[in-house]
């Protein structure tokens, strides 16, 4: 796992699975609310499943509130990278990606989180939604995303 800027965070782990099976996992928007503290699942908008371009509308929650962005997938490719870009209102949020890489016979897995919000946009949500060290809580739920999601895929679900 590493750490990067305020306005940008990166974890990584090794996970015992084919990374194509990975990647189908992370872009079931539906489910990935198994995995993650705070993203709920969501629902595709356009393009019925994870491609380039599609857009999805996705659900989030974070103690009581909760809420909802768009996001517009930037990369599809299986295997490799799912990548998307949210936005809330019209504005600009953060970019997000799971990249998959061979690491031996296992699969790291690393999630990547960009800082979009413009210096208005990060005090609104700040005080919306309750997450004023959004890098520091960003780290730890995407700690904990790609552990449940380790566990889950060794598992075999």
């Amino acid at each position: 796992m590493s750490a990067m800027a305020d306005n940008q965070v990166e974890v990584s782990t090794e996970i015992a699975a084919d990374a194509g099976r990975l990647y189908d996992m992370v872009s079931d928007l539906a489910n990935m609310g198994q995995w993650s503290p705070e993203a709920q699942g969501g629902r595709w908008i356009t393009g019925g499943g994870p491609s380039l371009g599609a857009r999805f509308l996705g659900r989030n929650r974070s103690g009581w509130r909760r809420w909802a962005t768009v996001a517009k997938v930037t990369a599809a490719d299986r295997g490799e990278r799912f990548a998307f870009s949210v936005s809330a209102a019209g504005l600009k949020v953060a970019d997000w990606a799971y990249d998959f890489a061979p690491a031996g016979d296992k699969t790291k897995v690393t999630e990547t989180w960009v800082d979009r919000r413009s210096g208005f946009m990060h005090k609104l949500s700040d005080a919306l939604i309750g997450v004023p060290e959004r890098s520091d809580h960003n780290r730890r739920n995407m700690a904990a995303t790609l552990e449940a999601l380790k566990r889950s895929a060794e598992a075999g679900k």
